[in-house]
């Protein structure tokens, strides 16, 4: 069991920890990120700073994301930003799906292109295809598709990472319908979902609550193996995807609660019934066939 510190007001000690980095960061012989971390562990218990995803990064640790992007103009340059505030160790790479819209100006006029790599397809082809694509150009320790219309808060990254950074787990999934602090979903959507996931766990005998996230962090190892046989460009690779990790043996899966912020179709979403229908059949053709 966890210790814990009956009685401490937490937002008391966090008060104190803030007030104690600003005095500290002041001085002058000082590096930034050895202050914050050492003022934190001092004034926080080490189980509270992994509560709030407050840990030292490996060395050499980088986290390949990959962002699929068609038509996403309003909202990309926005991800973009999120992700490298989280302050994660990574590598972007945006595949831009043959946008239609200021989407290609747009990545090309983002300022700082550090460790950013655009890459483009001349027809549109879906979002499994532009996942394929960025993937096959990943150098990180572990991988995460990341989409550009802001459903997914980047954040969730620094939990996410925790379970593999310490050798738990090979595969985590981020679920959005595990968590009691969330938007209330559109009953058949979500319900479709669970049909889908239901489905899915019966074949590959493992008990996700959300098949089709967006969030499924990878070691890179593991994408290696699976890359070579994904052929899915529409949605159903998160199917074939879950289906084909599953079967390989001794693969360690985990799943955490993400935040979720769904948009409607007004605003741009492009998953359908249609979609949903694919799903199903994804379900059953790689749960046969590789």
């Amino acid at each position: 069991m966890e210790p814990t510190r009956p009685n401490d007001d937490c937002s008391k000690v966090l008060d104190t920890a803030i007030n104690q980095l600003a005095r500290e960061s002041a001085s002058p012989n000082s590096a930034d990120s050895e202050v914050v971390l050492s003022s934190l562990r001092r004034l926080l218990s080490p189980v509270v700073c992994r509560r709030l995803g407050i840990y030292d990064w490996p060395e050499d640790f980088l986290l390949s994301v990959v962002i699929p992007v068609f038509n996403e103009a309003a909202t990309v340059a926005t991800l973009i930003q999120q992700v490298r505030e989280v302050g994660v160790p990574c590598e972007l790479i945006v595949v831009d799906d043959a946008s239609t819209d200021e989407t290609e100006k747009i990545l090309a006029e983002i300022p700082d292109q550090t460790k950013l790599t655009i890459l483009r397809h001349e027809t549109n082809q879906g979002k499994g295809a532009a996942i394929r694509t960025g993937l096959a150009k990943i150098r990180g320790t572990v991988a995460v598709i990341q989409d550009a219309d802001l459903e997914y808060s980047p954040i969730d990254f620094l939990f996410l990472l925790l379970p593999i950074l310490e050798d738990r787990a090979d595969v985590v999934y981020g679920s959005r319908f595990s968590s009691n602090d969330r938007p209330v979903a559109r009953y058949w959507h979500q319900t479709g979902n669970r049909v889908v996931t239901w489905l899915s766990n019966m074949f590959t005998n493992l008990k996700l609550s959300d098949v089709e996230t967006c969030y499924k962090l990878m070691r890179r190892e593991l994408v290696e193996q699976v890359l070579p046989s994904l052929r899915e460009n529409g949605f159903g690779i998160e199917l074939e995807i879950t289906a084909k990790l599953a079967r390989i043996k001794g693969v360690r899966f985990y799943e955490l609660p993400i935040s979720y912020s769904p948009r409607g179709y007004a605003e741009g979403k492009k998953i359908g019934w249609r979609d949903g229908f694919w799903a199903l059949w994804c379900v059953f053709r790689y749960s046969f066939r590789y």
